[in-house]
């Protein structure tokens, strides 16, 4: 098989298309696009934030933030948060189409048009390395995503960014079972 090489660069499938929200000093939300990260603990996040974003100043003040997971009928507002910059564009939120409800856990807004929400606290920001780390203390999802009480990824329809080609796609095709499929091998 012939492959081809691309180099040491930020290039794996999935990355998740998350839109984190913060309130300033004022309580005014505003939100960015970020792709670079995951879970690191059973109730801890991790992002790779660049530190001169508003959305950073934000969370260091607050000591929390949210973290919604774009989704395919919010790809415009989720792609400008993310090319407009919270430190030029005054109330970039709403100009994203966003509204909001403080939550009621962490001093943070939830993006009342994206179905899934973590809620999380600050544990660290290192500057440094552009780290970020949240606990996680609520994952929130509207009702109108679930199926039976359970998440159905049809409904939300998240997306994933593709660094190799800069596109959005739509998550949500079956291919098996966790915990499950693999079963057949053992």
């Amino acid at each position: 098989m012939a492959r081809k090489n691309f180099g040491a660069k930020p290039l794996t499938l999935p990355q998740p298309v998350w839109i984190i929200a913060t309130y300033d000093e004022n309580g005014v939300p505003n939100a960015m696009n970020a792709a670079w990260g995951g879970i690191s603990e059973s109730n801890e996040i991790t992002l790779c934030l660049s530190v001169g974003h508003k959305t950073c100043k934000n969370f260091e003040k607050t000591g929390a933030f949210t973290i919604s997971m774009a989704d395919a009928a919010h790809v415009a507002g989720c792609d400008y948060v993310g090319i407009s910059s919270g430190n030029k564009t005054e109330d970039k939120f709403s100009k994203a189409g966003f509204t909001a409800t403080k939550s009621e856990l962490v001093n943070a807004p939830i993006i009342n048009e994206l179905a899934v929400c973590l809620e999380c606290k600050l544990k660290s920001f290192d500057h440094d390395s552009c780290i970020l780390k949240g606990e996680i203390v609520n994952v929130s999802v509207d009702e109108a995503a679930l199926t039976e009480d359970k998440v159905d990824i049809a409904k939300v329809a998240p997306i994933a960014f593709d660094p190799f080609n800069n596109a959005y796609h739509v998550l949500g095709e079956k291919v098996g079972d966790a915990w499950g499929s693999g079963k057949e091998l053992l």
